[in-house]
């Protein structure tokens, strides 16, 4: 879920790859109710918290800081052209060795991070590793085992036991690099296609009824969830009226309360879980219109798939390749096609 939406998301200038470990590296972070935070650490003991969302913001491979956590771990700040625009931005940060993140090579101004300020943070996070910054890379969400891998240069799908893959759709530019790392999937809903955002960084803020109905786990309030546009959710209703649906179910948008749906069965890449439940979006949050989320995948979508799907899985994103793989963790079936 996009957070901050800086200028530089569709500018992602230079080609994905950069060099990194030949072996698998486990992150430094915490698990809080299906969100993973990277911590990297300083060498003064302080940390950042940062929140690895897949369809948040960022762009030229860069993660995005808010500025007072800049000024909190006294970070240089300082401004850097890119394209015709220009951006606050910091420079590669210190930190302690095997609790840093990685660096992209060849970014703009050689900085690490843009800086945005303001109205981005849902729980006190002081940014985070989005969709301008994690296609440069391999990862691996174990969710069992609540660990985050960055895997090697050299990674290959035969590492992944008992793993099914599915398409990643990516935006891309004139020369076919990626344009915006926003990455769109098919699920399957009642036997229907349903094209979503990969989400990881998907929110749920469940009201009391919403809690009680859904179970969502949530810390200090929040959890995750997955997206479907209204015009979505109320066919479902049409054709479903035995679904169970909380009418001020999360609260999340703050300004009005959104309504949930349990959808019984999901399929994604070959797998059924379920139930599910979805939290209304506004069809105009997905729409093509600039700055929209459907204005940065490659084709239009109709909401976001998140972690209470991806919880069922250890889940790997080969952007390189435009695919991920699921490995089935608990509760989950081989899909039956009729």
């Amino acid at each position: 879920m996009v957070r901050f939406v800086p200028v530089t998301l569709l500018v992602m200038a230079t080609s994905i790859g950069g060099v990194h470990a030949q072996q698998r590296v486990l992150m430094p972070t915490v698990y809080e109710a299906g969100h993973f935070y990277a911590v990297p650490k300083m060498p003064d003991g302080k940390n950042l918290r940062l929140i690895v969302d897949t369809g948040g913001g960022g762009g030229s491979g860069f993660y995005v800081i808010e500025g007072k956590a800049a000024q909190r771990l006294k970070l240089p700040v300082t401004s850097c052209a890119i394209g015709d625009e220009h951006a606050d931005v910091v420079g590669p940060i210190p930190f302690v060795s095997g609790k840093g993140l990685p660096v992209v090579p060849g970014t703009p101004c050689g900085a690490v991070a843009l800086v945005t300020n303001g109205g981005g943070s849902i729980d006190g996070e002081d940014g985070q590793l989005g969709a301008g910054y994690l296609p440069r890379y391999t990862w691996t969400f174990d969710y069992l085992r609540q660990q985050l891998w960055l895997e090697p240069t050299n990674w290959r799908p035969a590492a992944v036991r008992n793993s099914h893959k599915a398409d990643l759709g990516l935006l891309r530019n004139a020369q076919g690099r990626i344009a915006t790392g926003m990455a769109r999937i098919t699920l399957l809903v009642d036997g229907h296609p349903l094209q979503m955002l990969l989400d990881t960084g998907a929110t749920a803020k469940p009201t009391k009824a919403g809690a009680e109905a859904s179970g969502t786990p949530t810390i200090r309030g929040t959890g995750v969830t997955s997206y479907v546009i209204t015009s979505v959710f109320d066919s479902w209703r049409r054709l479903h009226p035995d679904w169970r649906v909380v009418i001020d179910g999360d609260e999340l948008a703050g300004k009005f309360t959104a309504r949930l749906i349990e959808v019984p069965k999901v399929q994604i890449a070959g797998w059924t879980i379920g139930p599910v439940w979805f939290t209304e979006r506004p069809d105009a949050a997905f729409s093509t219109a600039d700055g929209h989320m459907s204005s940065y995948t490659d084709e239009p979508v109709q909401g976001a798939v998140g972690a209470n799907v991806f919880m069922h899985f250890a889940m790997t994103l080969d952007y390189s390749s435009g695919k991920a793989w699921f490995a089935c963790e608990k509760a989950c079936n081989p899909s039956q096609n009729d």
